[in-house]
């Protein structure tokens, strides 16, 4: 008999009640130290003082009015985040899907308006992932993901990650658009180069194909910079953010240049809860802590401690950590043995860790970690591979 919610996760079995900074804890008192962060959607960690506040005080005032009034919370978090960005323009989702398929549907649109209909190619890369939607399991491409959800979305080209010479040949008069993340998190903690990404911007100029960067997991300070594509000193045409910028409450946005979003007039796109009043307060409340230049600094603090003492773990235990992988705060362990055995394993000491393609187990605490929660998460994967050690001889 199939159970009452839908069977479509392989969960854990841990049920936690409530949570605090860094901290999870069950209904029967055991605490967890939290190095997933919800997929790296608590940036903030559990329950932080200030969004609580902001949460707390908008649901005594107003939840939901709709996109057809004008919302000012919207309008304050859109403001911050073109002041703070690339963008000269913002459109609030619910999640990172909803982002993507906006972010198509604009690059898709551009073309459009400027009387090249048949401009419609997206070119995408293997590894990727962009949500669960149609559209955006087209784009990503994988069997994983697409295997009996056909027909699927045409329009779609898919790319090996860091093949130069493929992605020249294949931008052609029929691309609309290069979509990709400066980060792949589900695939791997894969960083594209900051020459790479930087040669992709020189293409898509060349070539006139919108360059659309997705930086739902890699985005808000997760990479020690307000967003990863700053490290590369390069700017998208069109960006999709979720995850860290609602700090656990849900939020998306598509941020765009004038020119990439100028086709998008009233009527073209919508959403019911998109930028609701109790989203963007709490929207509000992260982007100032997180956007602060010393809230930053201190991620990219406490990201070169994480790493130095992961490198540390990898050189201690050779037969079940391969390398380490990523920047900033996105940082991915490289497993010799079954990265589900190391997390299980990881369980068994009380610490929350992500697994992802590649055998790759990721590391996304909350932004604000503390050293010492940085040195007692270190001991609790020591004593995980230990223990993994012990048992395959």
């Amino acid at each position: 008999m199939i159970p009452s919610i839908l069977p479509t996760y392989n969960r854990a079995p841990l049920a936690f009640t409530h949570g605090e900074g860094s901290w999870l804890s069950t209904g029967d008192g055991r605490r967890f130290l939290d190095f997933g962060a919800g997929i790296a959607v608590n940036a903030l960690g559990h329950a932080h003082p200030d969004l609580v506040a902001a949460l707390t005080e908008q649901a005594g005032r107003l939840w939901h009015v709709s996109n057809l009034f004008e919302i000012p919370q919207q309008q304050a978090l859109a403001d911050k985040l073109v002041a703070a960005t690339f963008a000269d323009t913002v459109f609030f989702t619910n999640s990172g899907t909803e982002s993507c398929e906006l972010a198509i549907k604009m690059a898709r649109k551009y073309w459009s308006d400027r009387g090249q209909p048949e401009r419609t190619q997206i070119i995408a890369f293997n590894g990727a992932f962009h949500g669960r939607s149609t559209a955006a399991i087209a784009a990503a491409g994988s069997d994983k993901m697409t295997a009996g959800f056909g027909p699927l979305m045409p329009g779609f080209t898919h790319l090996d990650w860091g093949d130069h010479d493929a992605l020249r040949a294949a931008l052609t008069e029929q691309t609309a658009a290069v979509l990709i993340e400066p980060v792949q998190g589900e695939g791997g903690i894969r960083p594209l180069p900051d020459q790479c990404l930087r040669g992709l911007r020189q293409l898509c100029d060349e070539t006139g194909a919108l360059l659309i960067l997705d930086e739902v997991q890699c985005g808000m300070g997760r990479t020690g910079r307000l967003f990863a594509h700053e490290w590369a000193g390069v700017t998208p045409d069109i960006m999709m953010v979720a995850k860290g910028i609602g700090g656990g409450f849900p939020l998306g946005a598509v941020l765009a240049t004038e020119d990439a979003a100028r086709a998008m007039g009233a009527g073209t796109h919508g959403s019911t809860y998109g930028g609701s009043p109790l989203a963007c307060a709490v929207g509000n409340k992260v982007m100032d802590i997180i956007a602060d230049p010393a809230f930053l600094d201190t991620v990219n603090a406490r990201a070169g401690l994480l790493r130095q003492r992961l490198e540390g773990l990898v050189a201690s235990h050779p037969d079940i950590f391969e390398e380490v992988r990523g920047i900033g705060l996105m940082l991915g362990l490289k497993c010799r043995v079954a990265n589900a055995e190391v997390r299980a394993a990881a369980h068994e000491q009380n610490l929350i860790t992500v697994p992802a393609a590649d055998n790759v187990l990721r590391l996304l605490p909350p932004l604000n970690v503390s050293e010492d929660e940085i040195a007692q998460a270190i001991a609790r994967l020591d004593r995980a591979a230990a223990a993994l050690e012990t048992t395959s001889k």
